[in-house]
């Protein structure tokens, strides 16, 4: 229980009618989960406004409501906070209600379009092996500690976050890695939040269905980083085109990272192999379990961040190369005929860079075989370039489902064909049924080959229709092989 001006003395409400004294049981953006005394939060969100539920929420026991609009009929024992944008004040009424978790951490956010996760994971798993009670939020997974909680987006709500902070304070974390998405920053989920740092990774087309432009999705990004306080760090890819974009407004302090440029931090590849690769970090070379370039990036990262956090050289090397790859991220499965390989990949970058380190490092009797699919109710222009993009780089390419979402799986499948060339369809075929186009992957097989299958990942999920089926590619994948003949 906390004293309403306890909790909103970090915003600037327009009016406030009502008792200002009154007691805040918990807090939520949903009206069934309210419970007596709680504050409710009118958003104003994509698919529905929040300030169609005040009532409901008043029914259900709230006496304090968070607006931009006042309803028409105010109850008498009703406290209304009525401010500019409930989303943004109800970051900092959550950071507040949950004791402002993030000012006891070390709270480190990483943003771009490809590599958070395993950027994040690896960060943790550094961190950990380093000595620090560690915090991890991702799309994969949450973890306090070595406890695993299940995640629900790449970044929670705001309220969700800060109740997630705080549990990773009172169990003594000393560091949180969390991904930080451009639509979490839009959403204002992670408003009020005090970050230690914050690091881009690269930015590439994607999300275009919710920012419409590349700008806007460009600008999220940055917005992140300016928020960054004078005591912060920001850590900036600088090979990549928009690098020094992110980071030109900060008042972090600034320090780069690059394969290719002149960089506060440098990474070289020397040697690539299936199962691995030798790297060089600031010229001391280590050998790492991780494969391909984008890999030596997110890794570079890690020994980034902790050398910035003055940890010593000797130990960051000698941990970095006993790290691993998270899950659904380059995980390999091998047999002696196939070997497979199980990504993420879903946007056109991702995919470029996952067959690009492929073709780099197979021999040359082996082919590539593809199978990929696109999302659902998801930025619909990106599907032909990756239909593109899959051909160009492989041998045989599969198009199937992916998460259909509400969407027809056949159009998806069109929609990807569009613009192949001739020779680009002839080396293609479209099996919408997941599980049957894995099972025939492996089947026309031959002796080592390369399968990858990409776009679901960790995911343990088929979405169709607003219903998940359970689904696996990693073990749907690994079944199909042990039925090979040995």
């Amino acid at each position: 229980m906390k004293q309403l001006q306890q909790i909103i003395h970090h915003i600037a409400p327009i009016n406030i009618i009502g008792d200002k004294n009154i007691t805040v049981s918990t807090i939520s953006n949903h009206s069934k989960n309210i419970v007596p005394c709680a504050l409710f939060a009118a958003i104003k969100g994509t698919s529905s406004n929040g300030h169609q539920f005040i009532n409901e929420a008043i029914q259900k026991g709230a006496t304090t409501i968070l607006c931009e609009t006042l309803p028409e009929t105010l109850h008498e024992h009703v406290t209304y906070i009525l401010v500019h944008n409930s989303a943004a004040s109800l970051g900092y009424i959550a950071h507040a209600f949950f004791n402002e978790p993030s000012k006891k951490l070390n709270l480190i956010g990483v943003t771009g379009t490809n590599g958070k996760t395993t950027t994040v994971t690896l960060l943790y798993q550094l961190f950990t092996k380093l000595g620090y009670n560690c915090g991890l939020i991702s799309t994969i997974e949450n973890k306090i500690k070595d406890q695993t909680i299940p995640a629900t987006h790449t970044t929670p709500d705001a309220i969700q976050l800060n109740a997630l902070l705080e549990k990773m304070v009172n169990a003594n974390c000393q560091y949180v890695f969390t991904e930080v998405s451009s639509i979490a920053v839009h959403q204002n989920r992670i408003s009020g939040l005090h970050f230690k740092g914050g690091i881009f990774t690269n930015l590439t087309h994607d999300h275009l269905d919710y920012h419409k432009t590349f700008e806007n999705y460009r600008n999220c990004k940055k917005t992140f980083f300016d928020l960054l306080s004078g005591s912060s760090f920001a850590l900036t890819n600088k090979d990549d085109k928009n690098g020094w974009f992110m980071i030109q407004n900060t008042s972090a302090h600034k320090y780069t990272y690059a394969i290719s440029s002149l960089a506060d931090f440098k990474a070289k590849i020397l040697e690539q192999h299936i199962n691995g690769t030798l790297i060089q970090l600031n010229n001391k070379d280590v050998w790492v379990k991780l494969v391909g370039k984008f890999n030596v990036y997110n890794l570079l990262v890690a020994y980034s961040v902790a050398r910035i956090l003055d940890e010593n050289e000797e130990h960051i090397l000698k941990h970095i190369s006993h790290l691993h790859p998270a899950k659904g991220r380059f995980q390999l499965l091998h047999h002696h005929k196939i070997t497979g390989i199980i990504d993420y990949a879903h946007t056109p970058d991702a995919l470029e860079n996952i067959l690009k380190t492929i073709r780099e490092l197979k021999q040359a009797h082996q082919r590539i075989i593809t199978i990929i699919g696109c999302g659902g109710n998801r930025d619909s222009e990106k599907r032909p370039v990756m239909a593109k993009i899959a051909c160009h780089l492989s041998d045989k390419v599969i198009f199937t489902s992916d998460n259909p979402r509400n969407e027809d799986p056949q159009e998806i499948i069109h929609q990807m064909e569009k613009g192949l060339s001739p020779s680009e369809k002839r080396k293609s075929i479209s099996i919408i049924d997941r599980d049957e186009a894995i099972k025939t992957a492996i089947h026309f097989s031959e002796n080592e080959d390369i399968l990858l299958l990409a776009g679901k990942g960790h995911e343990t999920y088929q979405e169709i229709k607003g219903i998940q089926y359970p689904f696996d590619d990693y073990q749907k994948f690994s079944q199909y092989l042990k039925e090979l003949n040995p």
